[in-house]
């Protein structure tokens, strides 16, 4: 049946068995600046009430009709929240016996004697209304309610669906790390099989570090705790390097890959680093959801807008698709459109919102939507053409190098002895001296005897922690010259605002690139 609160609660339903009644009871009505509607008869009047009504305004004779039965009905399908006043005018008064007898059958009658003051009638109305007004209101908040509980319980199921997949796809490169610890510790292992286990540990390693990274991003994107570096570039050289982080998962999947661009160089203005991240996650979704020996296309052309020209890239696969009800909240922070054994290499579902949120960080948008053939899935990326064209800069990065840290005088300090050990161990073999501390008041205590060039800071320690040791170092009057590193796992935006604050020279996130760290710790080059 219709919602009653499609309608205003303003309208009073008016039912006279008489022409004179109606042009009175009208004439009063429209005096008074109430809304309302006339009914011919109560099937009539039964029937607007199910589009919704403020109050019911009839006479005993009315309800003489027989047809009573059908009010009653009415007023009984009302939703719970739902109480519609009727207001009936009784020659009798309260003894008339259609009057007693609608009291009987519904609570919220109002009996007023023939003939009514006019005065007592509208403000009866007006009560009548007011008081329907607040059930409208309640009803509105109870749907709040309602779809605040909803979507808690939503929120919840996808927490614990992705706690469980987070579960799992930690477990699994577990997994291998225990079983190739266990094969280092046997001194029967052959060399030949330990390097093949430490290749193993590698790997499964930095799989954990990107699950955490992407963790830390999208908490970091969705929050706006992200600063992009804008410069101009060609289309093609992010699609390349797209390309090249996703093609070993296409190829172990043995799919087949097309690729359509445009025949002239299509210039943007992004973040390369971002724009690539972008179409990874999409391709890396293709494969992982399509079976193997699937097709996956990516298509990119130019549409000319009235005000401006847009990119647009289009990457189709012909896996199981999505629901037309997931369609847009695939793109919902750890939503999965489908978690079970027959999908193994499912993920923690937060790279469609990572693909959103930097989407829409370069001024573009992104639709996922079925194929034609109802096969599979095509998502849609629309990014602004850069107007004027300018040369952009090649995606491709000369690979840093490192000085010789002969002599390099170098503190590390961390509370957890591997870590400490381990950064040690790789630091003596590039020459550099070397000094461990393993709590914030040794490391105090090393900075006065021995005068490090750099200090390597964890900033998470028991007792004196990072932030407090730095501040000292910098209150000494010969520190200035001194480099402070900060080695740590907080990374937020507002972790490495702290750091500055407290005296860091930067800020590194462990576990740490090393190519960054011994461009960090190169002494400085001198200038001629």
């Amino acid at each position: 049946m219709p919602d009653p609160a499609s309608a205003a609660p303003e309208r009073v339903l008016v039912l006279t068995p008489t022409a004179s009644d109606a042009i009175l009871t009208r004439t009063i009505l429209e005096q008074a600046e109430l809304d309302y509607e006339p009914c011919t008869d109560l099937i009539e009047l039964s029937a607007k009430l199910e589009q919704g009504a403020g109050a019911i305004l009839l006479t005993e004779g009315a309800l003489a009709t027989g047809t009573a039965d059908r009010l009653v009905a009415a007023l009984e399908r009302q939703p719970e929240w739902s109480d519609v006043p009727v207001l009936v005018l009784a020659g009798g008064g309260l003894d008339a016996p259609a009057a007693l007898w609608l009291m009987q059958a519904l609570g919220n009658v109002t009996v007023l004697d023939r003939p009514v003051r006019i005065i007592t009638l509208i403000s009866a109305l007006r009560t009548a209304i007011k008081a329907r007004r607040r059930q409208y209101q309640l009803r509105d908040q109870l749907e709040t309610i309602q779809q605040t509980q909803e979507s808690l319980r939503e929120a919840s199921q996808r927490k614990d669906e992705f706690l469980a997949t987070l579960a799992h796809e930690l477990r699994n490169p577990l997994a291998p790390i225990s079983n190739s610890l266990h094969l280092l510790q046997d001194d029967s292992t052959s060399k030949q099989l330990a390097q093949r286990a430490v290749g193993m540990m590698s790997r499964q390693l930095n799989h954990m570090v990107r699950l955490v990274d992407d963790l830390l991003e999208a908490s970091r994107i969705t929050r706006g705790n992200v600063d992009l570096h804008l410069e101009p570039l060609e289309l093609a050289a992010v699609i390349s390097a797209a390309l090249d982080a996703s093609r070993p998962l296409i190829e172990s999947c043995e799919h087949q890959l097309s690729v359509t661009m445009p025949n002239q160089p299509v210039l943007l203005h992004g973040d390369p680093v971002r724009l690539t991240q972008i179409f990874t996650n999409l391709l890396n979704n293709a494969a992982k959801y399509t079976p193997n020996g699937g097709q996956i296309s990516l298509v990119a052309k130019v549409e000319h807008m009235e005000d401006r020209d847009d990119v647009v890239v289009t990457i189709r696969d012909n896996g199981a698709g999505i629901p037309d009800d997931m369609l847009d909240r695939v793109f919902d922070m750890f939503t999965q459109v489908r978690r079970d054994t027959e999908q193994p290499r499912g993920g923690l579902g937060i790279g469609l919102t990572l693909v959103k949120s930097l989407v829409g960080l370069h001024g573009g948008s992104v639709h996922a939507r079925p194929r034609p053939s109802d096969i599979g899935t095509e998502f849609e990326v629309r990014l602004p053409v850069l107007s004027r064209p300018s040369i952009a800069p090649s995606m491709e990065h000369a690979a840093r190098s490192s000085d010789d840290l002969a002599d390099r005088r170098i503190l590390v300090v961390d509370d957890n002895r591997d870590a400490a050990d381990t950064l040690g161990m790789m630091l003596n073999r590039s020459g550099a001296v070397v000094e461990l501390a393993y709590d914030g008041l040794e490391a105090l205590r090393i900075i006065d005897a021995h005068r490090p060039d750099v200090v390597l800071l964890d900033i998470g320690m028991p007792g004196l922690d990072g932030y407090e040791v730095a501040k000292q170092i910098r209150a000494r009057p010969d520190a200035d010259a001194l480099v402070i590193v900060a080695l740590t796992g907080w990374g937020q935006q507002e972790d490495r605002q702290r750091s500055r604050d407290a005296g860091f020279d930067h800020h590194l996130v462990k576990p740490v690139d090393f190519d960054l760290l011994f461009e960090l710790l190169s002494p400085p080059k001198a200038t001629t």
